[in-house]
């Protein structure tokens, strides 16, 4: 088996298709999915061996961003060039967008008769959902009592400052924690990256990332519009979020609740439904995006969303080897992955609690949901679906 990432072996075309199968059958989130890639591309397909798929993947993690995503874009670019990258996150992403924005449009056409009780069903086990995720992550990113610390703090001024400005905040301050507190766990020598890409160019990408970040909200004040102001919010909410998946919940429901763009229930609804779908749950945006301002919207917002983890894999990657093995950069990351699981513990309290348990069958659907998810290891779909269909049918006994 090579150890070295091949850079033209494939076409476009057909790196679009082995991703659009990844696409339509990758249940489960990003751990699952990297476990679907290397099934794929190191057993199967032997594209890169173990250990640089492991690099790979370390450097997804390091990264803000959906980190199945990155790590497909990655293996695209690998295989060929800038069109491999596009062609393996099209591929990937494209079920769940189009089916996410699909439901997002059928919502806002069936208006009040779509099925009250189906809707609550779908924040209930949102509540399910988001347990587990902050559960799984607090066993594995608050490993001590420093880290703990850091999220604890970290819910209670979420809880306090829930605005998109507080988030980012909070996360900038347990960066600065971590690189002064913690002490990383040592990782050993690494294999080198096995993906060349010219400091100059790397370097030119991270510019306009940062450019995009510092410029986009100057320019949505500047000229108001509804198109600029979305690509702003999902932008930062893609830029900033570390952890990917369910820690996007609390940037993006402050960045499109409080303006008015979506109400809180369609917005929990949503993330109901984006558990049933497989590919990466950053596809959430494309039923943000329709909600808003329907097909336009859906393609603006997923777009926007994504468009950091392109700047940041491809620009990343010529100085990863030499900032990985620094100290201060991954007790920073410790820092912010303490806090990340901080804020997600805040966006379950509130909107995703209190907004779906009114009453006592509501959390012991919520509970019994969870039980299927962390005892019985149902999949996530099959969950979503019998926790709106029960939740409809209780509706109408009563």
């Amino acid at each position: 088996m090579s150890t070295k990432l091949e850079t033209t072996t494939d076409s476009a075309w057909t790196i679009f298709l082995i991703f659009l199968r990844l696409g339509l059958t990758s249940f489960g989130g990003p751990i699952a999915h990297v476990g679907y890639f290397r099934s794929e591309f190191v057993m199967r397909r032997a594209w890169l061996s173990e250990r640089s798929f492991a690099d790979l993947v370390a450097l997804c993690q390091f990264l803000p961003g959906p980190s199945s995503s990155q790590l497909g874009i990655a293996l695209g670019l690998s295989r060929a060039g800038a069109r491999g990258a596009a062609a393996a996150w099209l591929g990937f992403t494209l079920p769940s967008a189009l089916a996410l924005a699909l439901l997002a449009r059928g919502m806002a056409a069936w208006g009040q008769a779509a099925p009250a009780g189906a809707l609550h069903g779908l924040k209930i086990v949102a509540v399910a959902v988001v347990a587990q995720a902050v559960w799984g992550m607090a066993r594995s990113l608050c490993t001590d009592v420093p880290r703990f610390g850091i999220a604890a703090v970290s819910a209670i001024l979420a809880l306090s400052w829930p605005a998109a400005a507080g988030q980012i905040a909070i996360l900038a301050a347990a960066a600065v924690l971590g690189s002064a507190w913690l002490k990383p766990a040592d990782d050993g020598v690494r294999a080198p990256l096995p993906i060349a890409v010219r400091r100059r160019y790397g370097a030119l990408l991270l510019g306009l990332f940062f450019a995009l970040l510092i410029g986009l909200p100057l320019a949505a004040g500047l000229w108001p519009s509804l198109p600029l102001s979305l690509i702003n919010a999902f932008y930062r909410a893609g830029a900033l979020v570390f952890g990917g998946g369910h820690v996007v919940l609390p940037l993006l429901q402050a960045a499109v609740v409080p303006p008015g763009w979506v109400n809180n229930e369609t917005f929990l609804a949503g993330y109901g439904l984006a558990q049933a779908v497989p590919g990466p749950l950053f596809t959430f945006a494309a039923f943000l995006g329709a909600a808003i301002s329907g097909w336009p919207g859906a393609a603006i917002c997923l777009l926007a969303i994504f468009a950091p983890s392109f700047l940041l894999v491809v620009g990343v990657l010529p100085f990863w080897e030499s900032w990985r093995h620094q100290r201060r950069a991954r007790a920073a990351l410790a820092g912010v992955n303490a806090a990340v699981v901080g804020l997600l513990f805040a966006a379950w309290c509130h909107p995703v609690w209190s907004s779906a348990i009114f009453l006592l069958s509501d959390f012991g659907l919520a509970l019994l949901a969870l039980l299927a998810l962390m005892r019985w290891k149902l999949p996530p779909w099959l969950v979503v679906a019998a926790g709106a269909g029960a939740a409809w049918l209780s509706s109408l006994s009563f």
